[in-house]
């Protein structure tokens, strides 16, 4: 694999761990899709360092559970303006 791509997944995994944020909000601060951003953190980060993939698939899990949730929210927000 590609040293950039691998030092590229490292800083996405730190960044989402230290922010607790969602894949769109890391996406958005390292300007790249959506798609390239999970499959760094999910694919790639998993073959450069297993401990840090570990906690951030565990942000991430806890991201997708309560997603359905957050939509609710939103679309609750949109419709009361």
């Amino acid at each position: 694999m590609n040293g950039e791509l691998s030092a590229r997944a490292v800083r996405e995994g730190e960044y989402i761990l230290e922010n607790n944020c969602t894949v769109r909000e890391a996406a958005a601060y390292f300007n790249v899709s959506k798609s390239t951003l999970h499959q760094d953190v999910s694919v790639r980060l998993k073959k450069v360092d297993v401990d840090l993939y570990n906690e951030v698939h565990k942000i991430l899990a806890y991201h997708f559970s309560v997603r359905h949730l957050r939509g609710g929210e939103a679309t609750k927000n949109k419709y009361k303006k």
